[in-house]
C-alpha cells in the first residue's frame, strides 16, 4: 500500500531538477500512505516525473521499491495497492517462458513483467486485487491512468494548463507549482444530496477521479481515450443466474470468500482484521481463523452511549471463535477531538460521520499491525442493507394511496417531533415487543413520512439515498449532475427492484462513501486495509445467485449467515443491524453546538457564496428545538465548512 502521484508537461519545459523537485513536493504530501520510503523517476526528454512513497508490506527490501522500470526498460510503473494472484501470474509467466530474471519478490516487479509479454489489457483482466496504477508507455510515449475493479483504492488526474497531474489524494495536485482551482458547485451539489462526491466528480472543477474498472489512455495531444475494462453492468448481463442447491451455493461461497481471504493474509508484515461483530466481518475473521496457525488480531471500538454500541456482541464472536482480541471503548470527547483533522485526512469535503470510528478503530489497529482485512462488500453483494427489503414493501402497502391522501399523512406524522415518537413506541412496548427492538424510532418515522408521497418504488430509493433533496436548493448555482444517481431509470427498469437497488449501491455508494472513508481512515494512519469480499470472483459468483439466496423469508443476506453458521452459534448471529454510527444528533445540541454555530454562521456561510444561509439556518433552528433531526443535512454542511475553512478560509 502505497501512495502515488505524478506529472506530465507535454511541452517539456522543464529541467531534470525542477522535474524532480516538483514530483517530490507532490509525493511527499502522501507522507502518511508511504512512510517507509519514497522514490521519483524522471525524463526530461518527455517531461514525465512520477513520485511514489512506500507503505512496505511485501519484499521489504529494496527490491520492492518504486517507481520501477521493466526488464526491457519500456514501462515505468507507480503503483498503489496488492495483486493477491501475484504468485500465480509468476508461475504463469515463467512456465510460458516469459520470466524475466527476477530482482526480488515484489507484486510491482510481477505486473510489469506481464505488462512486458501480455500488453496492458490482456494483464488487467488477469489481475485479482486492488490497485491505482500510473503506466508509462516509453516507446509509445502514453500514460495509462488504472484503477481497480470496484474502486478500492483512489486516483485523481487533471488538466492544469500544460500540465496533466494525478495523484492518489487531491493534496499532492495541489502541491504542484502550477496549480489553480475552482470549486464546482455541481460537485457541492452532489455532496449535500449524497454525503459525498460521486466519480467522476472532484470539488473542482476539471479534476477528476478514474472511475472503478476504467483505464485512461492519455496521449502527448492531450487526448484522453477512456476505456472500460470490467463492469458489474456487464457482469450483470453476461451471467446468467444458476439454478443451485443451497447446501451448494453455501459451499460456493465458502469456497471462493476463503480464497480470497487466504490469498489477501499473505504479508511480511503482521496482519489482522477489524471485527464489529457484524455479520460480514465475523465471516472474514472466521475464515481467517480456520486458515491460521496462530489466534487471529482482531480489533473493535465501542461506545457507552446505548444503540451505537457492538463492542460486546464482538466480544462474543472473538471469544467464540479463539482470536487475540482488542477493543478500545470511547468517550464523546475522545471522538469529537478528531473532529478538526478530517478535512485533511479526506482531502475533499466527506460527509459520512461514521468516518469518526473509522479513523479511530484504524488506529488503533495501527499500534498492532501494519494489515488489517474488513468485512466491507458483504451488505451491497448479499442484500444487507434495511432499504432492500423496505422499499418493494412500503410501495406495495401506499402504492394504491391517493397521492394528495399520502401528503396529509405525511404532513401527520411529521407533525410530531421525533423525541415524542420515541415515548410513544416507548408507552407502546409492553403491548408490542417487537416495538420496543425500534432503535431512533422516532427518526424512522419521519423518514417514513418523507418517502409516502413517493411516485414510484425507484422515486422511494432515491429519497432514501438522499439528504437535501427536491425543492430545497441549498445550492443554488449548482447544475442538475450527469451521473448514475441523477436517472435512474434506465439502470433499475432492467431488473426486480431489490436487484436494481444493489447494483447503485456497489456502483456508487460502495466505492464513493464506503471504500473512501476505510481508505483515507486507513491510509491517515499508514494501515493497509484489505477487503476479501470485493475479490471481483466473489462479486461475480454473487451475481450469478437467485435473489432468494439474499433475501429469504424477510431476512437479509441469508447465505452469508448460513455460511457463519458453520463456525458460530445462532444467537451470536440473529441480532438486529446496527451500523457502525455516532450520535450526531444529541452531539450537535450539545458539545459541538459552538463550534457548529460559528461554521452555519450568516458570515461564514457567506464567503463562499455556495449554499443558502436562510435553509442551512432554518434547519440548525429545528434541530436544536428538537422538532426535527437534521444531523445528516447538517452535518454534510458542517463538513463542507470545515473543509472550505481549513483550505481557503
Amino acid at each position: 500500500m502505497c501512495g502515488i502521484t505524478g506529472y506530465w508537461d507535454v511541452r517539456q519545459t522543464g529541467d531534470v531538477e525542477q522535474l524532480n523537485a516538483t514530483v517530490c513536493k507532490m509525493r511527499d504530501t502522501l507522507v502518511h500512505r508511504g512512510p517507509d520510503g519514497a522514490g521519483a523517476w524522471v525524463d526530461v526528454s518527455t517531461g514525465i516525473a512520477f513520485g511514489h512513497r512506500r507503505l512496505s508490506i511485501l519484499d521489504l527490501s529494496e527490491h520492492g521499491s518504486q517507481p520501477m522500470l521493466s526488464n526491457n526498460q519500456r514501462y515505468v510503473i507507480t503503483y498503489n495497492g496488492e495483486i493477491y494472484n501475484h504468485q500465480e501470474l509468476k508461475t504463469e509467466l515463467t512456465n510460458t517462458g516469459n520470466a524475466p530474471t527476477w530482482r526480488g519478490h515484489s507484486d510491482t516487479e510481477i505486473i510489469l513483467a506481464a505488462f512486458e509479454a501480455w500488453g496492458v489489457t490482456k494483464t488487467l483482466g488477469k489481475l485479482v486485487g486492488m490497485f491505482a496504477i500510473a503506466l508509462w508507455d516509453k516507446q509509445q510515449r502514453v500514460l495509462y491512468l488504472i484503477r481497480d475493479r470496484m474502486g478500492e483504492k483512489p486516483l485523481y488526474y487533471g488538466w492544469v494548463g500544460d500540465y496533466l497531474l494525478f495523484g492518489s489524494e487531491l493534496k499532492s495536485l495541489r502541491a504542484h507549482f502550477a496549480w489553480q482551482e475552482q470549486i464546482n458547485p455541481d460537485a457541492v451539489g452532489l455532496l449535500m444530496r449524497y454525503n459525498c462526491i460521486p466519480a467522476p466528480y472532484t470539488i473542482y472543477k476539471n479534476i477528476h477521479k478514474v472511475e472503478p474498472g476504467h483505464l485512461l489512455i492519455i496521449n502527448q495531444d492531450r487526448s484522453i481515450q477512456d476505456q472500460t475494462y470490467w463492469s458489474l453492468k456487464n457482469v450483470i448481463a453476461e451471467n446468467k443466474v444458476v439454478d443451485y442447491q443451497p447446501n451448494q451455493a453455501v459451499d460456493l461461497l465458502h469456497d471462493k470468500l476463503a480464497r480470497s481471504v487466504r490469498q489477501q493474509m499473505v504479508a511480511d508484515v503482521p496482519l489482522g482484521a477489524f471485527l464489529s461483530g457484524g455479520i460480514d466481518s465475523s465471516t472474514v475473521v472466521a475464515l481467517m481463523q480456520e486458515q491460521s496457525r496462530t489466534p487471529v488480531k482482531t480489533f473493535t471500538i465501542g461506545f457507552d452511549q446505548e444503540g451505537y454500541n457492538e463492542a460486546e456482541q464482538a466480544k462474543a464472536v472473538a471469544k467464540h471463535l479463539g482470536t487475540d482480541h482488542t477493543e478500545l471503548y470511547l468517550t464523546a470527547e475522545q471522538t469529537q477531538a478528531i473532529i478538526p483533522d478530517l478535512s485533511n485526512l479526506y482531502d475533499e469535503p466527506f460527509a459520512d460521520s461514521s468516518q469518526l470510528p473509522t479513523y479511530i478503530v484504524a488506529k488503533l489497529t495501527k499500534q498492532h499491525v501494519t494489515v488489517s482485512l474488513s468485512g466491507d462488500g458483504g451488505d451491497e453483494l448479499f442484500a444487507g442493507y434495511n432499504r432492500y427489503t423496505w422499499v418493494p414493501t412500503i410501495w406495495q402497502k401506499i402504492g394504491l394511496l391517493p397521492v394528495p391522501l399520502r401528503g396529509m399523512i405525511a404532513k401527520l406524522v411529521q407533525s410530531l417531533p421525533p423525541r415524542h415518537w420515541d415515548k410513544l413506541f416507548a408507552m407502546l412496548s409492553p403491548l408490542l415487543p417487537g416495538v420496543a427492538q425500534q432503535r431512533n424510532a422516532g427518526d424512522k418515522m419521519h423518514k417514513l413520512a418523507r418517502i409516502i408521497p413517493a411516485t414510484s418504488a425507484e422515486h422511494i430509493y432515491q429519497k432514501l439515498i438522499s439528504h437535501w433533496y427536491g425543492k430545497e436548493h441549498l445550492v443554488p448555482s449548482a447544475k442538475s449532475a450527469n451521473h448514475l444517481l441523477t436517472d435512474l431509470s434506465l439502470d433499475m427498469s432492467a431488473h426486480p427492484m431489490i436487484s436494481s437497488m444493489m447494483y447503485v449501491d456497489t456502483q456508487r455508494y460502495l466505492p464513493d462513501d464506503i471504500l473512501v472513508k476505510v481508505d483515507r481512515a486507513a491510509m491517515g494512519v499508514s494501515l493497509e486495509t484489505r477487503i476479501p469480499f470485493l475479490d471481483h470472483r466473489v462479486v461475480e459468483f454473487a451475481w450469478s445467485l437467485p435473489l432468494d439466496f439474499k433475501i429469504r423469508d424477510g431476512r437479509s443476506k441469508w447465505i452469508v449467515r448460513e455460511l457463519l453458521k458453520r463456525y458460530v452459534p445462532d444467537q451470536l448471529i440473529d441480532r438486529p443491524k446496527m451500523g457502525f454510527g455516532v450520535p450526531i444528533d444529541t452531539w450537535l445540541r450539545g458539545p459541538l453546538k459552538e463550534w457548529s454555530q460559528d461554521l452555519l454562521s450568516q458570515s461564514m456561510l457567506q464567503k463562499h457564496g455556495l449554499l443558502d444561509a436562510k435553509l442551512v439556518q432554518q434547519k440548525w433552528q429545528e434541530h436544536q428545538s428538537g422538532v426535527r433531526n437534521w444531523q445528516h443535512h447538517l452535518w454534510d454542511v458542517l463538513m463542507f465548512q470545515s473543509w472550505y475553512e481549513a483550505h481557503h478560509g
